[in-house]
């Protein structure tokens, strides 16, 4: 099924969520210039979007930046002083934010399209007693050994686990988003017209204090749940999750593997509780377009960079509509 592009009032407004891995690729190691080139290749793939009419906010993942930068501040050990994560969080918003904004003004350049592009830091709140904070589930940074990881465990107080057959990582905490706090900011630039990208690595993480004051809290959220909620706050039409496979299957990795088409509400939620998607990948991408379909949103739709022109033309991907 093609996607619709028009809408009662404005264009169709979208968000489509990147994976931090989209700016480092598999035997990368996470130079400027892969980060640099990697932009590039994906902000080529979303001018499909922006050539079909769509108002355009861009999300994205930051496990592999915000894991290296907080291996660094340890291994400078007392030589260079340390920043709390949400502070960390924040820098990667500033640098991928970057890295997508000069590669999307170029795109827009070489085709002589007069749009703007700006990054959002923003945050996002959480509740300071989200029982995340005592079981950190997040993978962040380079997967290693186990023996490295138990090295570092033992000398560094990391939390790590095994990857999904990958290799081992640490693990930081990851509370649930709430509300996005400059969702209508975001919303009002996306309508004028302009590229927006926000909630990098799922937005900066913030509690409200007993004093109704703003204070940042160390975590890393997941990014795809943040898109949800920023899609549901900003009335979107449309979420798409960009990911490394080209849509979600039933029985993933099994003999019996089995391609999603077109999902509705009802099934996506009966998928959802028969755990059908990894908790650890599929999963809160599936989660985060279940909640915003159910908050009223109209489709949501995951698949990988590639294949994002053949889905936005039904011909591939995973399509999930807000229909029972």
């Amino acid at each position: 099924m093609a996607e619709e592009v028009k809408h009662a009032g404005h264009p169709p407004l979208v968000v489509v969520a990147l994976g931090g891995h989209a700016f480092m690729r598999a035997g990368e190691t996470g130079t400027h210039d892969e980060h640099l080139r990697n932009a590039g290749a994906i902000c080529e793939q979303l001018m499909t979007l922006v050539e079909r009419g769509y108002h355009l906010v861009i999300t994205h993942g930051n496990g592999p930046q915000v894991g290296a930068m907080l291996e660094r501040d340890e291994l400078s050990g007392d030589d260079v002083p340390s920043r709390p994560l949400d502070v960390l969080v924040a820098q990667t918003e500033g640098s991928l934010g970057y890295y997508l904004q000069q590669s999307m003004l170029n795109s827009l350049r070489r085709r002589d399209i007069r749009r703007f592009v700006v990054t959002v830091v923003t945050q996002v709140v959480v509740d300071r007693d989200d029982p995340a904070f005592k079981h950190p589930t997040k993978p962040v940074g380079p997967f290693l050994t186990e023996a490295e990881a138990r090295r570092r465990e033992r000398e560094w107080g990391w939390s790590i686990i095994e990857d999904s057959g990958r290799g081992w990582r640490r693990v930081v905490p990851s509370p649930m988003p709430i509300k996005v706090i400059q969702r209508k900011m975001i919303r009002e630039a996306a309508l004028q017209g302009h590229i927006v990208i926000a909630c990098g690595g799922g937005g900066i993480p913030v509690y409200k204090t007993d004093g109704k004051d703003y204070a940042g809290v160390e975590a890393v959220i997941d990014k795809d749940r943040t898109s949800g909620v920023l899609a549901k706050g900003i009335e979107a039409d449309l979420l798409i999750i960009l990911t490394a496979v080209d849509g979600a299957y039933l029985h993933f990795g099994t003999p019996d593997q089995t391609p999603l088409g077109a999902v509705t509400l009802a099934e996506c939620a009966r998928y959802i509780a028969d755990g059908e998607f990894p908790k650890g990948s599929m999963g809160p991408k599936v989660e985060a377009v279940h909640d915003f379909l159910l908050a009223g949103g109209s489709r949501g739709l995951v698949t990988s960079p590639p294949k994002l022109r053949e889905a936005l033309q039904g011909e591939a991907g995973t399509h999930f509509i807000g229909k029972i």
